[in-house]
């Protein structure tokens, strides 16, 4: 709340006492203001602290200061301070019987305390409660916004309604009440439908305040649509005229329905049907029909590089419908490229979604932000793994003639982040990376296990060390001499080794294939 002249009453460093209108002082202080002019209502707008010295009053004349504290409160000026040590050194009881009189609070200003010091005072704390009124409607869009993607408008209105501490409703185009929060504004807001008709005859964007005897509240009206004529229009109810925090609130609920009001759901099915064919005709290698197809809607997402996504929903210990990640996280994508301005195709394949979006742009900053966040989530002590998971794999940047490869490389991706238990991985991270910790699979070890099985027998009766001779010979490339000399035995004892790995397995040393296999067979069992 702004600042009152109790609080600067209480404020330690002032030090002000109250001299006169002790009853008085919870009003709010609009501004701090100086002035030594004997008659300064012209200059006043009300809400002001006046603070004087009585450098041109004659402050000991009962009368003149009756007619001067009088013309103060006339004027809107919620207070008076006085600073004592400069021109009196104690405030004239005429001034205190003309405040307690009026009465207008009358505060005592200490030498050691300077006007600025109560004008900076003032202004920080306008400032700060100035700030948590634009703090507090930032968190109102934000809780409104995110309303109105899970819930549509009935959910907003439920948001807006608690946010104004009041009721709202949704009036559609032939002004019949569609939506209202809580359940009993549905009857209030049907009694101003006249009103609402009135607003909707006058040019968008339009608003007006119904109010009286005859109303409970103070209503006001907002027409929603970018036409000239307003498709549709908002209603908020509420007790009191509206603060800064509520005032966000609204617009944020009006630019919010507007949105929601000029795309109808026909719109959007129709839009997710073009997309599934364009992504069709993408992957099946014919770009220019995609393009054609797709016109003004995706055209410009074609022309430029961008990265294929696909994420796939993954269902909980107690099975699939513990929760929809797979539908937030195609929201975040979507209200990220709307906020930026950039085209996104999302087109949800049941248990998937497949997601093209510019590369570098919002969406896919969203994408792998959401994901960051869930990972993070993941390694909380409270996190619980009752809701489904989602796994997510992103391609390299591609255009439309490679948005096939830009597929499998995100459905790589993906089988990737399953097997790691990944939220998301990037194409660009396994190009970047090693194949050995691909080997950690379990397939990868059953193969290496029994590849390798007949030398680890042999070794095992005590008749030769093979294994050890075979992991150094690859990794000498075959010198013999090196590879001897890392064992500490002659090269004659190595060849007859080497000979020993080939009659076992039954496979020739000087196949390079066979060579490959042997020492990711051996990495493979190494990494146990």
């Amino acid at each position: 709340m702004p600042p009152t002249l109790a609080s600067l009453v209480h404020h330690s460093a002032l030090k002000l006492t109250v001299r006169a209108g002790e009853d008085r002082l919870d009003v709010p202080v609009r501004w701090a203001h100086v002035s030594e002019l004997a008659d300064p209502v012209p200059y006043m707008e009300g809400g002001e602290l006046l603070l004087i010295t009585a450098l041109k009053l004659d402050a000991e004349d009962p009368e003149a200061m009756r007619r001067y504290v009088r013309r103060l409160a006339g004027a809107g000026v919620v207070g008076l301070g006085f600073a004592v040590g400069v021109n009196y050194e104690e405030i004239p009881e005429a001034l205190v019987d003309a405040c307690a009189q009026e009465p207008l609070p009358l505060l005592e200003v200490p030498r050691r305390t300077p006007f600025l010091a109560i004008s900076k005072a003032v202004s920080a704390a306008i400032a700060a409660d100035q700030y948590r009124a634009v703090t507090a409607g930032f968190a109102a869009q934000r809780e409104l916004t995110k309303q109105a993607l899970n819930s549509g408008p009935e959910g907003l209105l439920a948001a807006l309604a608690a946010q104004v501490d009041g009721w709202a409703a949704l009036y559609d185009a032939s002004g019949t009440v569609v939506a209202a929060a809580p359940e009993w504004a549905g009857r209030r807001a049907a009694r101003i439908t006249g009103e609402v008709e009135r607003l909707r005859e006058r040019p968008a964007p339009a608003s007006s305040v119904v109010g009286g005897p005859e109303h409970e509240d103070r209503v006001e009206l907002h027409s929603l649509g970018t036409g000239r004529r307003p498709r549709a229009a908002l209603a908020v109810g509420t007790a009191a005229a509206l603060g800064t925090a509520e005032r966000y609130a609204v617009h944020s609920a009006i630019a919010l329905l507007t949105l929601t009001t000029e795309r109808s759901r026909s719109l959007h099915a129709a839009e997710q049907r073009i997309g599934i064919a364009v992504l069709r005709m993408l992957l099946a290698g014919e770009p220019d029909h995609a393009r054609a197809v797709a016109g003004d809607l995706y055209g410009g997402l074609l022309d430029a590089p961008f990265r294929m996504i696909v994420a796939e929903s993954v269902p909980g210990p107690r099975g699939p419908g513990g929760g929809d990640r797979l539908g937030v996280l195609a929201e975040n994508v979507e209200a990220a490229a709307a906020r930026s301005g950039e085209a996104v195709l999302v087109v949800p394949e049941g248990e998937r979604l497949v997601a093209l979006a510019a590369d570098g742009g919002a969406a896919v900053a969203a994408c792998t932000g959401w994901a960051a966040e869930l990972e993070a989530a993941r390694a909380l002590p409270e996190h619980t793994a009752d809701e489904d998971d989602v796994v997510v794999g992103l391609s390299a940047p591609a255009g439309p003639i490679a948005a096939a490869a830009a597929y499998k490389q995100a459905l790589q991706s993906l089988s990737v982040a399953r097997r790691r238990g990944r939220v998301l991985v990037e194409h660009e991270q396994l190009a970047a990376g090693s194949v050995l910790p691909l080997l950690a699979d379990d397939a990868v070890k059953a193969f290496a296990d029994g590849l390798l099985r007949a030398l680890h027998e042999h070794d095992a009766t005590g008749r030769g060390d093979l294994v050890a001779s075979l992991r150094a010979w690859l990794s000498r490339h075959g010198q013999w001499d090196a590879a001897a000399a890392d064992l500490g035995v002659h090269r004659h004892t190595l060849r007859y080794r080497m000979r020993r790995v080939e009659e076992i397995l039954g496979r020739s040393l000087d196949d390079p294939d066979v060579r490959m296999e042997l020492w990711l067979a051996l990495k493979a069992t190494s990494a146990e």
